[in-house]
């Protein structure tokens, strides 16, 4: 049976903030490839306009293997003259906003030079950077991100860029994973650019139909031919899918009503699908609050209404074998993972 095969089983063992299944522990150095562990993706990882600025401390202190979503922009402010890659929400800054290098790269530090020291343990990559989002059409954007992954190889999962992107390289395996979009700036940059032989140090997202923009194909959402929506393999750059709950179930978080067998038979379809075709996959953003959602910043659209109706949709992600779960609740969606695993 293969390793994929395997975890099909189910996951059985709660180590810091993931689901492991037995075929990662039949197999450490594989044991991050798709549907081999279920992690939080932390949300919106970055402050909004100087608030929320312990967001990275808060993901992290939920402990590792993990996810940190962080959207980037290029920002001109004060000095147009100096342009910085700055963490934000959107295309636009006010000069106030923190770097990547100093959000993130900083943050994770002492947790990277702990890992490279100890050495894999089956848990690497401990922390994927997630940067679906380069916000902003600058022509010293995209090659700026890639300069400074640059600066960080040696933490950094790469895979030789093969002559045929069909022809997928192993990735050699470091404490930290960068993914990001299939947006054409970023393909350009991260990918078409890179020698053959070269070293690829970020990989995009899958060419995909996105369902939950596609009225047509919303309206066959009960029954979607995954095949069509999903028809290429991983490649060498394309390594991952993402998704809206939408995908799932249609009204959106706000209205989406009780959960049921048919629907998490979709969910698991989809899953199951990105798998076969070699993509991690992740679903965004999976929250259930009251008003302190309004008080940290979390948006509505994404809101199930009740803790207890987002842990109905992380429990059916997790089993499904989601690979990265995006929730803004860090802490509590950490706790119950834990948890799950260790029923």
């Amino acid at each position: 049976m293969s390793n994929v095969g395997v975890l099909r089983m189910g996951f059985v063992i709660a180590a810091a903030g993931l689901c492991m299944s037995v075929g990662a522990m039949a197999a450490e150095a594989s044991g991050f490839l798709p549907g081999q562990r279920v992690l939080l993706d932390a949300h919106n990882c970055y402050p909004y306009k100087a608030l929320y600025a312990d967001r990275v401390t808060r993901a992290l202190a939920t402990g590792t293997p993990l996810a940190i979503e962080m959207d980037l922009a290029w920002c001109t402010l004060p000095d147009p003259a100096q342009g910085r890659l700055v963490v934000n929400h959107g295309a636009k800054c006010g000069g106030s906003e923190p770097t990547l290098r100093e959000y993130f790269f900083d943050h994770v530090k002492p947790i990277v030079e702990a890992a490279l020291k100890e050495g894999n343990k089956g848990n690497w990559p401990v922390i994927t950077l997630n940067i679906n989002d380069l916000r902003g059409d600058d022509p010293a954007f995209a090659p700026a991100v890639w300069n400074l992954l640059g600066e960080y190889e040696s933490w950094l999962c790469t895979a030789v860029k093969t002559d045929n992107p069909a022809d997928v390289s192993p990735l050699d395996v470091k404490p930290v994973l960068v993914l990001t979009s299939g947006e054409d700036k970023a393909v350009k940059t991260f990918y078409d650019d890179v020698p053959v032989g070269g070293k690829l140090r970020a990989f995009g997202g899958a060419r995909a139909v996105e369902l939950s923009k596609d009225e047509k194909a919303q309206e066959k959402l009960e029954s979607p031919d995954l095949a069509r929506v999903l028809p290429e393999k991983a490649s060498n750059f394309r390594r991952w899918w993402n998704h809206s709950w939408q995908d799932i179930e249609k009204e959106g978080q706000r209205h989406a009503g009780e959960w049921t067998p048919a629907k998490a038979a979709r969910l698991k379809a989809f899953v199951d699908h990105a798998h076969k075709m070699g993509y991690w996959v992740r679903f965004y953003t999976l929250n259930g609050v009251g008003t302190e959602g309004v008080m940290n910043g979390w948006g509505p659209d994404y809101n199930f209404g009740t803790l207890d109706a987002a842990k109905i949709r992380w429990k059916a992600a997790a089993e499904a074998g989601v690979d990265f779960i995006a929730t803004d609740q860090y802490e509590d969606f950490s706790a119950f993972l834990k948890t799950t695993c260790a029923k």
